[in-house]
C-alpha cells in the first residue's frame, strides 16, 4: 500500500516539530565511545595487535610494498659485504717476554766512528 501525498505530508511536518532534548547528541556521542573503548579492551591482547596489523597491511598500497621490498633487499646487501665472516686465526706459541731494559754505551759508539773528512767514501759508502 502507498501512502498518498497527504499522509507523507503530513509526517513530515511531524516529523519536524519532534527534536531530541538538550544534550541528546553529547551524551549519544559519549555512550559510542565508551562502548567503542569497551569492545576493544574486551578483545584479547593478541586478537587486537593481528587486526592492527590487518588493518595496516590493507591500507599500504603496492608500490610502496615494491619500495619496502627493495629497501629490505638493499639492507641485506649491504649487510652481506660488511658482515665479517669467521676467519680462522692462529695462534702463535707464547713466550715470556724480557721486562729488563739494559742501556746502551751511546758515547763509545760515537767515539767508534770515525767522521774525518779525509776517509769519506772509504767505507764501502756510494757516492753519487
Amino acid at each position: 500500500m502507498k501512502p498518498s501525498v497527504e499522509q507523507i505530508s503530513e509526517l513530515l511536518s511531524q516529523r519536524s516539530d519532534l527534536r531530541p532534548e538538550e544534550g541528546y547528541w553529547q551524551d549519544f556521542l559519549q555512550e559510542f565511545h565508551h562502548n567503542q573503548r569497551a569492545a576493544e579492551t574486551s578483545r584479547s591482547a593478541p586478537a587486537a595487535f593481528f587486526e592492527r596489523i590487518r588493518s595496516w597491511v590493507s591500507e599500504v598500497s603496492p608500490s610502496k610494498w615494491a619500495y619496502g621490498a627493495g629497501l629490505a633487499y638493499a639492507a641485506a646487501t649491504v649487510a652481506f659485504f660488511l658482515v665479517p665472516r669467521g676467519a680462522e686465526v692462529e695462534t702463535m706459541p707464547s713466550s715470556p717476554v724480557n721486562h729488563q731494559v739494559v742501556p746502551a754505551p751511546a758515547l763509545e759508539q760515537l767515539e767508534q766512528l770515525d767522521l774525518d773528512p779525509s776517509t769519506e767514501g772509504t767505507a764501502g759508502e756510494q757516492v753519487f
